[in-house]
């Protein structure tokens, strides 16, 4: 069996009239991600990771922010058609990592609705989704809360 692992970051920043999605779930808050799609960092981080393990560029490469077709896009589709992307070159989720560094909301309460989101879009079993969630120690832009990152790393396998 062959092993490979990927590491995958994205940020964007917060602002007055957008949805905050995360994880593939909206959550309630006075503030939201702005990006070309729905800008969900914690999705874009583990498809960046699961590109990179497959050597398969990034996401901005496959699902460029400069398209009328991503748009506005549910990031939901932009990981089902990534995973589609590392199996038809032979590769399975083994597993993913991720953290996501925010200051407000509060992530922990999310984080079993994200697992089974994303599980469910990943066709995977919710125990191969972990997500972690950090403050800065109100540092930075995230302690500013002007913006949420995220990190995830991946691991994918395929068959000799």
């Amino acid at each position: 069996m062959k092993i490979r692992v990927g590491m995958g970051f994205d940020v964007h920043r917060l602002v007055q009239g957008r949805d905050l999605w995360l994880g593939g779930i909206k959550i309630e808050h006075t503030l939201g991600l702005l990006g070309h799609s729905d800008a969900d960092v914690l999705i874009h981080a583990i498809c960046d990771a699961l590109l990179g393990a497959a050597n398969m560029r990034d996401i901005g490469y496959h699902f460029p922010d400069t398209s009328d077709d991503t748009l506005n896009m549910d990031s939901k589709i932009i990981l089902r058609e990534t995973m589609k992307l590392i199996a038809d070159k032979g590769y399975r989720l083994g597993n993913v990592d991720a953290t996501i560094c925010a200051e407000r909301p509060k992530i922990n309460p999310h984080v079993p609705a994200m697992r089974k989101c994303l599980a469910e879009v990943m066709q995977t079993d919710e125990d191969n989704i972990s997500i972690k969630a950090t403050t800065t120690e109100r540092l930075g832009f995230t302690g500013r809360e002007e913006g949420i990152s995220a990190y995830a790393v991946v691991l994918i396998e395929k068959d000799s």
